[in-house]
C-alpha cells in the first residue's frame, strides 16, 4: 500500500473488512489514529501512524507466506469429494493459494501465499530453482538408473529430454531427486522411464527453502523474510 492513504482504505485492508464497514466504524467513533479519535474516512494515514479499532492496534499485512508440511491425502487446490484441501489447514484472513502443487499422495513442503506475483516467481521455469524430493521406489535403483536421471531422459508423450537432475542415494530403494523443472507428474514419470515405480514421494526443499524438521504433517509456519526474498 502507498502512503499516505485514506483512513477507511487502511482500516479495510488491516481489519479485513469492507470499505463500507470501515466507514461505519469511523463514523461511530470506534477508530483512532495516534490515540486521537478520527471521524473522517478521508483522514490521511502515514506509515508511522498507529491506527486502532476499539482500542486494539491494527497492523497492515499486505500478504502472507507459509510453509506447510502437507499430509498425505490433501489437495493443493480446493477440496474435492474424496480429498480435503491443504488450504484448510492454514489460519489466515487473506485468500491464499499454493505456489506450486503437490499431488494428493505426495507429502512434504508446500509453499502457500496470498501474493500472486511471488507465487509466479516460485513456479516460473525461468527461476531455475531446484526442488528436492525424497523418493521411495518399488525396485532397487542401480547406478546406471541414477546416471540416466542425471543426464536427462525422454518422458512418454514428450519430444524433449528432461533437464539434468541431481541424485543422492539414501539406500537401495530410496533416493533424493533434485529437478529444476515442473512437468506434469515429473518425478513419477522420470522413475517410470527407468523402469521403476514411485511408492512414496516427499518434497523436502524448494529453492533455498527447506522444510523445517520439527513441523509435523499438517503443521505450518510463516516464512522468514530471507526465505521470501530468496525468490526475488
Amino acid at each position: 500500500m502507498k502512503y499516505p492513504c485514506r483512513l477507511d482504505k487502511f482500516l479495510s485492508k488491516a481489519g479485513h473488512i469492507s470499505r463500507s464497514d470501515a466507514k461505519k466504524h469511523i463514523k461511530n467513533k470506534r477508530v483512532s489514529v495516534n490515540s486521537q479519535t478520527q471521524t473522517s474516512a478521508q483522514f490521511s494515514v502515514n506509515e508511522s501512524d498507529k491506527v486502532s479499532l476499539d482500542s486494539k492496534d491494527l497492523k497492515l499485512i499486505e500478504h502472507h507466506y507459509f510453509m506447510l508440511n502437507k499430509p498425505i491425502g490433501y489437495l493443493s487446490t480446493e477440496a474435492e469429494a474424496n480429498h480435503p484441501s491443504a488450504l484448510s489447514l492454514i489460519d489466515s484472513p487473506l485468500k491464499i493459494h499454493a505456489a506450486g502443487r503437490l499431488d494428493a499422495d505426495t507429502t512434504g513442503l508446500l509453499l502457500l501465499t496470498s501474493d500472486g506475483q511471488w507465487s509466479h516467481r516460485v513456479t516460473s521455469p525461468n527461476s531455475k530453482k531446484f526442488k528436492d524430493y525424497r523418493v521411495s521406489l518399488a525396485d532397487v535403483v542401480s547406478d546406471e538408473d541414477l546416471l540416466k536421471l542425471e543426464q536427462g531422459l525422454m518422458l512418454r508423450g514428450e519430444d524433449k529430454l528432461t533437464l539434468p537432475a541431481v541424485t543422492k542415494r539414501i539406500n537401495q530403494k530410496q533416493i533424493v531427486l533434485s529437478i529444476s523443472e515442473g512437468r506434469y507428474h515429473q518425478v513419477k514419470r522420470m522413475c517410470a522411464a527407468i523402469g521403476n515405480k514411485v511408492v512414496a514421494l516427499h518434497r523436502e526443499k524448494v529453492g533455498e527453502v527447506t522444510l523445517e524438521d520439527k513441523l509435523q504433517p499438517g503443521e505450518y509456519r510463516e516464512l522468514t523474510e530471507t526465505e521470501i526474498a530468496s525468490f526475488n
